[in-house]
């Protein structure tokens, strides 16, 4: 049985207005939860209230994809759809973190 891959994207903005995270997230779910092999898909904001000594403060737009294989990863990250996503959402970024992972769920 092949594992899950998760895809955790965590953008910082250049600008973090109130309209450029929500660009950002409208851009999301119009291009990105449409492709074959997707489990689980959401885009979101930081949750600032939350200011424990552990958390990562420092994105505004959080991106989680679920694949259900490598293989719908590896498809997804050449398609149109998301090369269209990048391609008009890019200007507004100033950092990314990409976090891939495997996993499997405990019984």
């Amino acid at each position: 049985m092949s594992s899950q891959l998760v895809h955790n994207v965590f953008f910082t903005l250049k600008d973090p207005s109130p309209a450029n995270i929500a660009a950002l997230i409208a851009a999301s779910h119009k291009y990105l939860p449409h492709h074959e092999g997707i489990a689980y898909y959401s885009a979101g904001t930081l949750c600032e209230d939350l200011r424990r000594e552990v958390n990562d403060l420092e994105f505004h737009v959080g991106l989680h994809i679920a694949f259900k294989d490598r293989a719908a990863h590896d498809v997804y990250q050449v398609s149109s759809l998301h090369n269209q996503f990048i391609g008009e959402c890019k200007g507004l970024w100033a950092k990314v973190r990409v976090f891939d992972s495997y996993t499997s769920q405990g019984s």
